[in-house]
């Protein structure tokens, strides 16, 4: 098992970051903020699918109107997300809010960012702010995009502690993979804040979830990074399951179960594919029921004569034929059934196997 990185630890309402803590799952609404109801549902929604962090964009004055209605409701911890005005931080923190979002470079005067470091300082908040590489300031543009964006978040860092603030989380984010995982790395060599790691505007989920899970997944197989966001180019909802799916294939969450399957061949003779769906569904409803699976693996086989002894890791199994299902535990076959009675038997194991 690879070392994590050792970070100082912060606290965002109840969750601590850093500091050898859990990787955190981030995401961010797409409602207007001011419609306090409708991203209330959102957040919600989210949470129940394994979001743990989430931020929402603070753009107005009408959003900061709602703002206390969401953090009240909200079952996770909300960051708010400012861009130039320094008075929608300090408004932010007023209402409540957990941790601000922030890069103390665009804000403006030096007296404005020392506001609202002193203000958060007073609400025991933390800040987060970085460097994107749609953004940098001239002076870091004609350097290489790793150290440009090193240098840039340094710079962040520097504007805050120079007001005596250290309650920091960090991101350095570039929609190329390589430059950000370089970043990264040499951020986490001179600073120990923690990280945020995500490859930003990583696009659609056919291109972004590859993206994100080779830069997301390189950084964290070297022990880096302590939040993580799958940034896509579609609706919130669709970014948790893939951050989920990084943290458990890198072995920093049981995948509780995990779902592995073979490829299709010439000797199979179901819908293999259409078979593995129909497996994911039902684990994913039935812990959208509040209902833990007590499995370590699931294997969905496609091939009855050899597929059971090929997985015969897994607490349970399922394999097909023509025109039949066999369903076995630990490479034992325990049954053949037709397709359909099959499943259902398969579904019964499953929710007597939940609790």
């Amino acid at each position: 098992m690879f070392l994590r990185h050792q970070t100082r630890q912060i606290q965002i309402n109840n969750l601590k970051i850093g500091g050898g803590a859990p990787v955190s799952i981030q995401s961010m609404t797409n409602t207007r903020t001011a419609d306090g109801a409708a991203t209330l549902t959102q957040i919600r929604e989210l949470a129940a699918l394994g979001c743990e962090i989430i931020r929402v964009a603070v753009p107005d004055q009408k959003a900061i109107i709602a703002l206390p209605e969401i953090i009240s409701g909200s079952p996770i911890p909300v960051i708010a997300d400012i861009h130039f005005d320094y008075r929608l931080a300090l408004a932010s923190i007023k209402a409540g809010i957990h941790a601000i979002r922030i890069n103390p470079g665009n804000i403006g005067k030096p007296e404005y960012v020392q506001m609202v470091a002193e203000k958060a300082g007073e609400a025991g908040i933390p800040l987060r702010v970085g460097a994107n590489s749609g953004s940098l300031s001239e002076q870091f543009q004609h350097q290489p995009l790793p150290l440009a964006l090193v240098n840039s978040a340094l710079e962040q860092c520097h504007i805050l502690e120079n007001f005596g603030f250290y309650n920091i989380k960090v991101s350095l984010k570039a929609s190329n993979v390589a430059a950000t995982v370089e970043a990264y790395e040499k951020f986490s060599q001179q600073s120990d804040y923690p990280l945020h790691v995500g490859v930003t505007e990583a696009g659609t989920p056919r291109s972004g979830i590859v993206k994100s899970a080779v830069g997301i997944g390189a950084l964290l197989l070297r022990g880096i990074g302590d939040t993580i966001r799958v940034s896509l180019t579609a609706p919130p909802h669709d970014e948790i399951a893939p951050a989920r799916q990084i943290l458990e294939a890198v072995g920093l969450r049981c995948a509780a179960p995990e779902i592995v399957s073979c490829p299709t061949c010439g000797r199979t003779e179901i819908k293999l594919i259409e078979l593995t769906e129909r497996v994911e569904n039902l684990i994913a409803e039935t812990k959208s029921a509040g209902r833990k699976i007590n499995l370590k693996k699931i294997a969905v086989m496609g091939c009855v004569v050899n597929g059971p002894g090929e997985a015969r890791d897994a607490d349970l199994g399922i394999a097909g034929g023509k025109g039949k299902i066999v369903l076995f535990e630990h490479g034992k076959i325990i049954g053949t059934f037709s397709e359909t009675e099959g499943f259902a038997k398969f579904r019964e194991l499953i929710l007597q196997s939940s609790d």
